[in-house]
């Protein structure tokens, strides 16, 4: 299936944490996963052992981190999300909405207190930016922190976030006195901060999803990031968004192998389903769909590093991946018929999870017009 042979752009080492990766979603996520979808369950130990194998921070230097390439975060969330996205979605956020900020933009004080244990695991982060009535349009964010001698406090609601509910850590948005928006360094044992728990979603039920209310919560001025306007938490979106683009065609490579197995035993009018001209005419082109934006992918992370992120050839990324990465999945869906309902191929829970993934972080339209934006240089929202 890898028709442009893009593994010839993957180096030996990356290949060697990428096979270890492999082995740890073979060993102790894929036999837990339709379980922990059907029940909508989360056990916040996974974070141990994503710590164990490595995955956290990966690009960071140092405070027990890989200290890897953008290429390799891309290609570790791709080997987790052919899992499950909410899997992903958990390493995501801890890695690029929650540590990489803290590395960035906090001071060494915060910086030691904190990432070696999120990069083990052993603390959870949270990342708040979206809240009730400010999800795309960020100008209407309503979170406040308020200047008080030694300490800011926060107030404000911010809902959809992960990890909320299980969180030890949380890098929170605020806008200060003056207007401009702040990022924050929370630690539970502040106080004053409630996560009740989103229930009932029909995607990603591997991850857990919640809120976060904020009332006068005493943060000291060491907590706040050395970064000021929405130049921070885009930063962060950036990183892991390019993830997601990795990440969507590990879902869709899941969805591509599983029919072309299938299309090999299926036998149809007298012949398997492989042998039939519309059976072949459309893997080729799903095939072709995530070969491209795989090839995409590789090409744009061989060149971003933590100075360097190109943010509209990331939304692009973001954009066709997600759509591609849907697309083929219902189709692969339509292809099994009533079997692509069934927990057993787990296509279905793929699509389903495909569906919020290209929505956050970033909808479809959203992105569509920062890519219109940069070709014509006229701003449309």
């Amino acid at each position: 299936m890898n028709i442009l042979r893009t593994s010839k752009l993957i180096s030996s080492n990356q290949q060697l944490i990428i096979d270890s990766v492999k082995s740890f979603c073979k060993n102790e996520l894929t036999p837990i996963v339709r379980k922990n979808y059907r029940n909508e369950y989360f056990n916040k130990e996974i974070y141990k052992e994503f710590g164990k194998v490595g995955i956290l921070g990966s690009t960071i230097q140092g405070y027990g981190c890989l200290g890897e390439s953008y290429k390799t975060y891309g290609l570790i969330a791709k080997e987790i999300e052919k899992v499950d996205s909410g899997f992903r979605s958990m390493v995501s956020v801890q890695s690029s909405l929650v540590m990489y900020p803290i590395y960035k933009f906090a001071n060494e004080s915060i910086k030691e207190n904190y990432l070696h244990d999120l990069a083990s695991g052993e603390k959870v982060g949270a990342f708040g930016l979206t809240e009730p009535v400010a999800g795309s349009d960020t100008t209407r964010l309503s979170t406040v922190a308020v200047e008080k001698g030694d300490h800011y406090l926060l107030n404000g609601t911010k809902t959809w976030i992960t990890n909320s509910p299980i969180a030890d850590i949380f890098v929170v948005w605020a806008k200060l006195q003056d207007g401009t928006l702040g990022g924050f360094v929370l630690d539970r044992k502040m106080g004053n901060i409630i996560t009740p728990i989103i229930e009932g979603k029909m995607s990603l039920r591997t991850s857990i999803t919640g809120m976060i209310f904020m009332d006068d919560v005493k943060v000291p001025k060491e907590n706040r990031l050395n970064v000021s306007g929405f130049k921070g938490p885009f930063t962060c979106l950036n990183s892991a968004r390019l993830g997601i683009a990795f990440g969507v065609l590990g879902a869709s490579e899941f969805c591509l192998e599983k029919i072309i197995d299938y299309s090999k035993d299926r036998i149809l009018f007298d012949q398997k389903l492989a042998e039939k001209q519309l059976f072949q005419y459309k893997l080729a082109h799903m095939v072709a769909e995530h070969n491209l934006a795989l090839l995409g992918c590789l090409h744009l992370a061989e060149h971003t590093s933590e100075n360097e992120m190109y943010p509209e050839a990331i939304s692009l990324l973001k954009m066709n991946s997600c759509s591609k990465a849907l697309t083929i999945a219902r189709e692969c869906r339509d292809i099994l018929g009533g079997n692509g309902i069934t927990e057993e191929y787990d296509i279905f829970r793929h699509m389903c999870n495909l569906e919020t993934v290209k929505t956050y972080e970033g909808t479809h339209d959203i992105h569509s017009l920062i890519i219109g934006n940069y070709i014509t240089n006229m701003k449309a929202f």
